[in-house]
């Protein structure tokens, strides 16, 4: 074997091709096709029924890894818009990114090891809305570097009768600490002037966006996320380019923005629309669903818990 991790080998593939673009899933047939030995034992997994499920396996760890990818080397550049995102290796010219990793260390879910991502092997067209959530997740972690809980709504008390509280929580909320990578000088200026160092997001899901539930499903995302700081609609795909013009002019509108969902690698998933951001929260609608749903109440907790101590832990989110 190698013993390089798999950022390492990605290293070496683009290296080896100065100034050759490569999409994440050609990495991936390009790794195991360059270091096949260190691959035999991962292919023997019965989960991978098709070398095509194996290959979007590691497809799918190469987006996890970016961030791993780019510290590796300033002449490693990204282009992550438009999407699929593509890598590639320029020696003669430093990447934008190298400056802000110059002095950063690896974080713990930042390691240079490996990392396996058990995404289920099922094709969008078979998934429910329950099954994006995981997906989305994963995406927003990775991404966005968001601190995600899923909203249950069987969880909700119902105490206003039939109905009484339709459309009032998300699929999915977030916490984003701003704060995470400040030095304590600043924590301490904001903390004690009431600055902002936390935002709080809110996600519909949905599964297709078409000219049938277009509007039912925008203005349900618009209700569900008054609260948020950013609020977003998110499905795996927009049905027409008439369904997509509406749905710029609702966004604008409304504020409330538009994420594209790719089910067979989250990584490569796109925000097409980004959220008009509030610069506050509205606290009162947030009381009204943390007393009727234990699940909101619980993020809340989580996110008063942040306020006081400036600590997360990763075993509370993320599920």
């Amino acid at each position: 074997m190698s013993k390089l991790s798999q950022p390492q080998r990605v290293f070496e593939l683009l290296k080896q091709s100065p100034l050759k673009k490569f999409k994440a899933r050609e990495i991936a047939e390009g790794i195991v096709t360059l270091f096949p030995e260190d691959y035999v034992e991962k292919r023997k997994n019965p989960r991978f029924k098709t070398d095509d499920e194996f290959i979007s396996q590691v497809f799918a760890e190469i987006g996890a890894h970016k961030h791993s990818i780019l510290k590796l080397s300033p002449f490693i550049h990204v282009q992550d818009k438009p999407r699929p995102r593509v890598y590639w290796y320029d020696p003669n010219h430093q990447a934008e990114h190298s400056e802000s990793f110059a002095n950063e260390e690896l974080t713990s879910n930042e390691s240079i090891e490996d990392v396996e991502i058990n995404l289920p092997l099922i094709k969008s067209g078979n998934l429910s809305e329950h099954d994006l959530y995981p997906l989305l997740i994963e995406f927003l972690k990775l991404e966005l570097g968001l601190y995600c809980l899923r909203i249950d709504e069987k969880r909700s008390k119902n105490s206003r009768g039939e109905k009484g509280n339709q459309w009032l929580h998300p699929d999915i909320v977030a916490m984003q600490p701003l704060d995470k990578h400040w030095h304590d000088l600043v924590k301490s200026c904001v903390k004690h002037g009431s600055g902002q160092n936390v935002r709080l997001w809110s996600f519909e899901v949905k599964k297709e966006l078409n000219s049938s539930n277009i509007r039912s499903s925008f203005f349900q995302a618009v209700s569900n996320s008054s609260w948020a700081n950013e609020g977003y609609l998110v499905a795996t795909s927009i049905s027409t380019s008439e369904v997509e013009e509406e749905l710029r002019m609702l966004s604008a509108l409304h504020g409330i923005g538009v994420i594209i969902l790719t089910p067979e690698n989250p990584t490569e998933s796109e925000i097409l629309l980004p959220a008009k951001r509030k610069q506050e929260p509205d606290w009162q609608t947030i009381n009204r669903i943390l007393i009727e749903n234990s699940d909101f109440k619980h993020f809340i907790d989580l996110v008063a818990n942040y306020f006081q101590t400036g600590r997360t832990y990763q075993e509370n989110w993320n599920k």
